[in-house]
């Protein structure tokens, strides 16, 4: 069986700029994997990349045996692939059910005058979709933040909020961007937990960038590392904490010679 994710010799550049260069990885059906490297590695043009943002100026971006290149960027959702965002991208004015119903939009097959009457197709996808969100209010044990608006929500419960949109589009493959960062240790945990069960219950796999050499190394199957835009190793996540080259690149060269742990650089 193929890889569910394949990147192969993706090359992105800004006219003399080179952000990422001849990078290929997978990830594999049921997989978490992690993308690391150092600030400014290109991690984050990576999964513009994969999520259709950008495209490569060279190399291809095959997702489940398709080669995304001539798909249009508004549909790489609706060919499974979810996302959240570094940033935020949430609709502060709207309410939490609100938003995550913004994320089954890409299941929804009904035409405009099905949709403006209200009836046949267009009713049974509103329910559908809104039973869709209850099961992801509740999975994210978000109850009581419903019928919350947004923007009255603190930092983190907003992150689930996002997690939660991005789930309703029923991906075959999330990318999360550094999904914990300004966390703090119990909503951290809640988010790794998340992540596990999202992949075990939802058969979901899961590929995210993550300064939390914490998270990374608890619950991924493999690590990809860039650094200045090129892949310099891949591995188990005991494999990259003990690998000479990656402490370099996070911790500088003088690792070389006085090896520590990857992931002690996270306490």
């Amino acid at each position: 069986m193929s890889a569910l994710l394949e990147i192969q010799g993706a090359t992105k550049a800004f006219r003399g700029l080179v952000a990422v260069s001849d990078v290929s990885l997978s990830v594999e059906r049921g997989e978490v994997c992690s993308v690391i490297g150092p600030n400014g590695a290109g991690k984050t043009t990576l999964f513009n990349l994969i999520s259709g943002v950008l495209r490569p100026t060279s190399g291809r971006i095959v997702f489940d045996g398709k080669d995304m290149g001539r798909v249009p960027s508004h549909r790489f959702a609706a060919h499974g692939i979810g996302r959240t965002f570094q940033n935020l991208a949430l609709f502060k004015h709207a309410t939490v059910v609100e938003n995550l119903l913004v994320g089954c939009h890409t299941s929804l097959r009904s035409g405009v005058f099905a949709g403006a009457v209200f009836f046949g197709r267009a009713r049974r996808e509103e329910i559908a979709a809104r039973e869709q969100v209850e099961e992801i209010v509740e999975f994210l044990e978000i109850e009581e933040l419903r019928e919350k608006v947004v923007g009255t929500l603190s930092y983190g419960q907003q992150k689930r909020v996002e997690l939660g949109r991005a789930l309703a589009c029923r991906p075959k493959l999330l990318l999360l961007d550094e999904m914990v960062s300004g966390m703090n240790q119990e909503e951290t945990e809640d988010i790794a937990r998340f992540i596990l069960d999202i992949r075990d219950d939802y058969g979901i796999s899961v590929l995210m960038i993550e300064h939390n050499m914490r998270i990374v190394m608890d619950i991924s199957d493999r690590v990809h590392v860039l650094h200045f835009g090129q892949k310099i190793a891949e591995g188990a996540p005991a494999e990259i904490g003990r690998d000479d080259t990656v402490a370099a690149a996070y911790l500088g060269p003088a690792t070389a010679k006085h090896p520590r742990r990857l992931a002690d650089a996270n306490r």
